[in-house]
């Protein structure tokens, strides 16, 4: 991929070691599926700091206290994520944490419920809507979100997919965790605004078709994830695929005076 004139020159002093990298904040993002399989979408407001007009998965960074350990818990522990990610325990339930938050705040799809093998149903109404926007203002901690609900975070919802790290000559980095989640029967995405200005519902063929013919822009990332699903006949292909989460940061290099970011096969 090569690199526009402002990248470069910022990829060219990194490499030298004149500008020091900015620190990769932890973060975790959610594939959200249904039959087709489908994936769930959404364009970054041309107005953004980072990945401006790209389209994305729901996600974002980790709020420190997505690590709280009162959080009712149902499947896979904080150290069974942890061994998956090589993470600490604490980082692991923060890191879980932050994906069922942020795929509530970005898409409206709450991977959580009244038990251990139960999720909620609907998360439509207007009390839902006042918490979502609370938790987005940071106004409500998530733990306390789930806890006056009485709502238990289901991680057996979730299933571990990559690692990537954003390029040591970007501005804004981030280290990110991939998880896919099928979405609950009984609960539907909407329109949520926020850092989104458009939502679509797509196979994951037609994304990486649509990002090669120019109609649309993918982050290495999500162009990368996109192409492995659509090895995937349906979402039970998708959520049974053996994984080895290996760490994956691409890198700036230059080719016969080019500036390029390389993506490892």
């Amino acid at each position: 991929m090569p690199l526009p004139a402002e990248l470069a020159a910022r990829a060219r002093d990194v490499l030298a070691g004149r500008v020091e990298p900015v620190p990769a904040r932890d973060a975790a993002t959610v594939v959200l599926l249904r039959e087709g399989p489908e994936v769930y979408l959404l364009r970054r407001k041309s107005t953004m700091a980072f990945a401006a007009g790209a389209y994305v998965f729901p996600g974002g960074s980790v709020d420190e206290r997505d690590a709280d350990q009162t959080v009712a818990w149902a499947g896979p522990s904080p150290a069974e994520w942890g061994a998956v990610f090589n993470a600490s325990e604490r980082l692991a339930r923060a890191l879980v944490c932050a994906a069922v938050r942020e795929t509530f705040e970005e898409s409206g799809v709450l991977l959580a419920g009244p038990g251990p093998g139960s999720v909620v149903a609907d998360t439509t109404g207007d009390d839902w809507e006042a918490d979502r926007l609370a938790l987005i203002d940071k106004g409500l901690a998530f733990a306390d979100f789930l806890a006056r609900r009485g709502l238990v975070l289901r991680s057996d919802l979730l299933k571990p997919w990559a690692h990537w790290i954003t390029p040591e000559i970007e501005h804004k980095r981030f280290d990110t965790r991939f998880f896919a989640a099928l979405l609950p029967e009984g609960q539907r995405t909407r329109d949520v605004g926020g850092e989104a200005d458009q939502v679509v519902w797509q196979r994951p063929a037609e994304a990486v078709e649509r990002a090669r013919r120019g109609e649309i822009f993918l982050m290495p990332p999500t162009h990368r994830t996109l192409t492995e699903l659509s090895a995937c006949g349906s979402v039970g292909d998708v959520l049974a695929t053996s994984r080895e989460i290996v760490r994956i940061m691409p890198e700036a290099v230059e080719i016969e005076g080019e500036m390029r970011l390389v993506v490892a096969p």
